[in-house]
C-alpha cells in the first residue's frame, strides 16, 4: 500500500501507472483512444465496497492518475461489506432473498449512513491528492419497488438523471456515486450496485466498464486460474455449460451479456483489482478479465459477393493512398473484381483483409484496420481466420509502419528493402523464398503518392490505418536561418557541435567563444570566416540585449556555464539556451527542460527557453533501462566504460594514452553525478561503476536489471524494447551484443545482448554510445532543432 498520501503529486501518479505499464507507446496509444470520446463516455468504474475498506490509497492513486491526464471515470461505489459488519454490531443478521439484501427501515438507516461514510473517506481521499471531486449520494437514480412484499426498500432503476454526473465533469470533478435511488416521491430505496452501473453504462455509453473487486477477475473454479477474456460470441455457450458457472458469477456473466448487447460493440467489461487497474486501462495484456461482444469474421469469395461496390470503395479511400481517393480507389476495386480473390471481413467494418490467391504464396494486397480496431485486438481475429484457411501468406509493410512489431510477431520471415518489408509465414521451401524475395523486389507497382508525384517503390501491398498515425518526429515549422552562438568551443564536444553546424542547412554560427584558442581561426567551420573569442558575461549580456542570437550553446564544464545562463535570463529576450553542463539537468521543468527527446516530451522541449543537454552515460543508461523500469525488482546496476575523450581536453591520468595502456582505470566509485541523473529522470535507484578504456571515442554500458523471477522471457523482452523505441530514429535495438568499436562517429545508441539469467531473476543489456555524439553534440542539435522548430534530424541524417 502506498504511504503518504498528503504528498501526491502527479509523477507518483505517473510513476504508479508506468510499474504497470509494458509500453509507454502503448499507454499513450490507449490515452489517445481514450480522449477521443465525450469526457463522460471514459469508463464507468463500480468501487467494491471492500476496496474502500481496504485499498483506498491505491484505488485513490489511479483515479488521481486519471484525472491528472484528463480522464474523468464515472466512479460508483457499493457498501456491503460495511453495511454487514454494522449489522453484526447491532444484533441484526443480514437477510437475502434471491441474493438481494431485503431492506426494511432499520437496514436502510444502516445502509445509509455506511454509504455516506464510504463515499466521503473515498472524495477526502482524492482531495488529499489534487482531485477536486464531487459526493453524488443521491439525484441520479430514479426508482421504483423492486418488490415491497418480498424485498421491502430495494429498487428498480426506471430513470437516470444524467445532469448531476454531466455538472460534475463539466466542473472539473470527478463524480462519486452511490447506488441510492428514489422513487418520484421521495423514498428512498436501496439498489445492488453492480446493478446500477450496469443501468449508467446503458446510459452514457463508455468505452470501459470496470467492476474492480478483491478477486481481480473471474475465477475458472475447477483449475483456480483467472480467465483473461470471454469472447461472448465465440464463448458465452460453452461457458455457461461448465459445472462451476453457478450462483453469483452466473448471474454476473448474465448481466454483463445482457449489459454488453445494449452497448456499442467498442464497449466493454473488466473486473479487475486496483493494483491492475492501469495495466487494464492502458494495455493490450490487460490484467483482469475483460469481457467483450467478440467480433464475427465474414470470409468472401469475391467482391461480386460484398453488399455493393461502393462499401469497398468507401473503405479504401480512408486508407489515404491515393491523390483522388474516389477515382483511384474506385479503379483498384474494379481491378480486383477481376482476379481471384478472398475478402475477410469483420463485423463492424474494423477490420478487412483482401487477399489475392492467384500467386503460389498468397499475398495481402490491402489491410485496412481502424485504430479502435487495432486497440481492440481486432487484427489478430482477422489474422487467425486468414491463418487457418491459409498454408502460407505474404505480406508488404512500410518499415515505419506503426504496427512493425505486429507484423514482425505474425511472421516466420521478413526481408527489408527500400524502406519496405516484405513478411511471410509458412513458406517451407528455400526455392519458395528466393522466388517470393526476388518477385518483391522486382514487381513493387506505382502507386500515386500524396503529392501527385509516382513513385515506384511504394510497394505491392496497400496496408493502412484508417487513420493516419501520429508523425515519428515533430514537423519541421521553419525553414528560415538562425544566428548560434557556442561559449566553450574548444572541447571535444563544442568541435563535434561546430562539424554538425557546418552540415546545418539553417543554423548559422556567428559567435565561438574559447579562452585558449582566441584570435585561432574556428577551421571546422566554413560557412563563413570565425575567429574564436574570449567572451565575457558582459560580451554575451550586449549579444542579448540587441537579439544577435536565436539561440546560446553553453559547452563548459559543470557550475561554469551558470553565470553566462543567468546573465542572458537578465535580458528576458527571446533566444534560447542548450546546457551541456549539469547545472540544470536537475532543476525543475519551469526552469529548464531535461533535453532527452526519446524519453521527454518533445512538445515540451520545443517551448523551452532553457534546455539541460542530458550526460553521456546518463543517456545511454537511461534509454537502455526505461522500457524494464515497470518491472525492475531492485536496484539496475551499471558497468560503464568510455573512452578517453570523455575525460575532456584538459591533460589528467584518464586521458593519458601512455597510462591507459592496457590498463583500465575505475574512478569515481561512488555517488557520481550521472548516477544521480539516471536515478533521478528514471525514478529508480541505480548503481554505476564508471571507467576510462584505452580508445579514445565510445561508451559500453553492461547493465544488470533485476526482475522478478520468472516474469520475463527473451523474447518478451525484445518485444518490449522493440515496442518502445519504434518509433525512435536514434535507437537501434539489436539482437547481438553491441561492441563500442562499432559505435564511434555514429549518431545513435545501439542497445541488444539481451539475455536472463539461468535464475530468471536478472536481466542484461548491453549499450553503447558515442559519447561525443548521441551523448553530447548530437542531442544538443536534436534539442536546437525541436527548440527552433526544425526537423528534428536537420543536419544529423542525410
Amino acid at each position: 500500500m502506498m504511504s503518504n498520501m498528503s504528498s501526491f503529486n502527479t509523477r507518483s501518479a505517473v510513476m504508479y501507472l508506468l510499474s504497470n505499464m509494458e509500453s509507454k507507446k502503448e499507454a499513450e496509444k490507449y490515452l489517445k483512444f481514450f480522449t477521443s470520446v465525450a469526457e463522460q463516455q471514459f469508463a464507468v468504474i463500480k468501487v467494491g465496497g471492500a476496496i474502500i475498506s481496504e485499498n483506498l490509497e491505491e484505488l485513490a492513486c489511479c483515479l488521481a492518475y486519471l484525472y491528472h491526464i484528463g480522464l474523468y471515470p464515472i466512479v460508483l461505489h457499493g457498501t456491503g461489506p460495511q453495511v454487514n459488519s454494522r449489522l453484526k454490531k447491532l444484533g441484526i443478521e443480514p437477510n437475502y432473498v434471491d441474493g438481494i439484501r431485503v431492506t426494511d427501515p432499520e437496514t436502510m438507516t444502516v445502509v445509509r449512513e455506511c454509504f455516506l461514510e464510504q463515499n466521503m473517506k473515498l472524495v477526502t481521499a482524492l482531495q488529499k491528492m489534487n482531485v477536486l471531486s464531487r459526493p453524488i449520494c443521491t439525484g441520479v437514480f430514479e426508482a421504483e419497488f423492486l418488490d415491497k412484499e418480498k424485498y421491502d426498500l430495494v429498487g428498480r432503476i426506471t430513470k437516470i438523471n444524467k445532469y448531476p454526473i454531466e455538472a460534475s465533469i463539466k466542473a472539473g470533478a470527478l463524480p462519486i456515486l452511490t447506488s441510492f435511488a428514489e422513487t418520484p416521491y421521495g423514498q428512498m430505496l436501496n439498489v445492488n450496485a453492480d446493478i446500477a452501473a450496469s443501468e449508467l453504462a446503458q446510459a452514457f455509453q463508455p468505452l470501459k466498464i470496470i467492476y474492480l473487486n478483491e478477486t481481480g477477475g473471474i475465477i475458472n473454479g475447477e483449475t483456480g486460474e483467472k480467465i483473461s477474456v470471454i469472447d461472448l460470441d465465440a464463448d458465452y455457450e460453452e461457458l455457461m455449460k461448465q459445472s462451476w458457472v453457478k450462483y453469483g458469477t452466473k448471474l454476473k456473466i448474465e448481466q454483463i451479456k445482457e449489459l454488453l448487447y445494449n452497448l456499442p460493440r467498442s464497449s466493454s467489461v473488466a473486473i479487475v483489482d486496483v493494483q491492475n487497474l492501469p495495466k487494464e486501462l492502458f494495455s493490450e495484456s490487460g490484467a483482469g478479465t475483460l469481457i467483450k461482444r467478440g467480433h464475427r469474421v465474414v470470409k468472401i469469395s469475391s467482391i461480386s459477393d460484398l453488399s455493393s461496390k461502393e462499401d469497398l470503395v468507401s473503405l479504401l479511400e480512408k486508407t489515404g493512398e491515393f491523390a483522388s481517393p474516389q477515382q483511384l480507389a474506385d479503379q483498384y476495386a474494379s481491378q480486383l473484381e477481376q482476379s481471384k480473390i478472398a475478402i475477410y471481413a469483420v463485423e463492424p467494418s474494423d477490420c478487412m483483409a483482401i487477399v489475392n490467391k492467384e500467386l503460389e504464396v498468397p499475398k495481402i494486397e490491402s489491410f485496412v484496420c481502424s485504430s479502435s480496431g487495432w486497440l481492440n485486438n481486432v487484427s489478430d481475429i482477422i489474422f487467425r481466420s486468414m491463418k487457418s484457411d491459409l498454408p502460407s501468406l505474404q505480406w508488404v509493410v512500410q518499415d515505419f509502419d506503426p504496427h512493425f512489431s505486429w507484423h514482425f510477431e505474425n511472421s516466420d520471415g521478413s526481408y527489408s528493402k527500400n524502406g519496405q518489408v516484405l513478411f511471410w509465414y509458412g513458406i517451407g521451401e528455400l526455392d519458395v523464398v528466393s522466388a517470393t524475395i526476388k518477385d518483391f523486389i522486382s514487381s513493387q507497382k506505382l502507386i500515386q503518392s500524396a503529392d501527385g508525384n509516382e513513385s515506384s517503390e511504394a510497394g505491392s501491398a496497400c496496408l493502412a490505418e484508417l487513420q493516419n498515425a501520429q508523425p515519428k518526429v515533430k514537423a519541421a515549422t521553419k525553414i528560415s536561418t538562425s544566428k548560434v552562438a557556442i561559449v566553450g568551443g574548444r572541447g571535444y564536444t563544442g568541435q563535434n557541435i561546430i562539424r554538425l553546424i557546418q552540415n546545418h542547412k539553417y543554423l548559422e554560427l556567428k559567435h565561438v567563444g574559447s579562452r585558449m584558442k582566441k584570435g585561432l581561426k574556428v577551421e571546422e567551420y566554413h560557412k563563413s570566416e570565425l575567429i574564436y573569442e574570449d567572451l565575457s558575461e558582459n560580451d554575451v549580456y550586449n549579444m542579448e540585449l540587441n537579439g544577435e542570437i536565436d539561440i546560446w550553446i553553453m559547452a563548459m564544464p559543470n557550475n561554469i556555464c551558470k553565470p553566462y545562463v543567468d546573465t542572458i535570463k537578465k535580458v528576458r529576450g527571446n533566444s534560447k539556451i542548450i546546457d551541456l553542463s549539469a547545472d540544470y539537468r536537475f532543476s525543475s521543468p519551469d526552469i529548464a527542460c531535461y533535453g532527452l527527446p526519446e524519453l521527454s516530451d518533445r512538445n515540451e522541449i520545443a517551448r523551452a527557453k532553457l534546455i539541460a543537454n542530458p550526460g553521456c552515460y546518463a543517456t545511454a543508461a537511461q534509454l537502455a533501462i526505461a522500457p524494464l523500469v515497470p518491472y525492475t525488482k531492485g536496484r539496475p546496476s551499471i558497468f560503464g566504460v568510455s573512452g578517453y575523450s570523455g575525460a575532456g581536453t584538459t591533460p589528467s591520468k584518464k586521458n593519458d594514452p601512455d597510462f591507459l595502456n592496457n590498463n583500465l582505470v575505475p574512478y569515481a566509485l561512488t555517488d557520481h553525478i550521472h548516477e544521480r541523473e539516471i536515478s533521478s529522470k528514471l525514478a529508480t535507484d541505480v548503481s554505476f561503476s564508471p571507467h576510462v578504456g584505452q580508445w579514445f571515442q565510445g561508451i559500453t554500458l553492461t547493465i544488470n536489471i533485476p526482475i522478478a523471477p520468472g516474469s520475463l522471457s527473451k523474447d518478451r523482452i525484445m518485444k518490449i524494447y522493440r515496442n518502445f523505441y519504434a518509433d525512435e530514429v536514434l535507437v537501434k535495438i539489436i539482437d547481438e551484443i553491441p561492441l563500442v568499436k562499432d559505435i564511434a562517429g555514429k549518431h545513435y545508441v545501439s542497445i541488444g545482448g539481451f539475455q536472463v539469467s539461468q535464475a530468471q531473476d536478472r536481466v542484461v543489456v548491453v549499450a553503447t554510445i558515442d559519447n561525443l555524439l548521441k551523448g553530447a553534440a548530437t542531442q544538443c542539435l536534436q534539442n536546437i532543432n525541436l527548440a527552433l522548430g526544425y526537423s528534428e534530424y536537420e543536419g544529423i541524417l542525410p
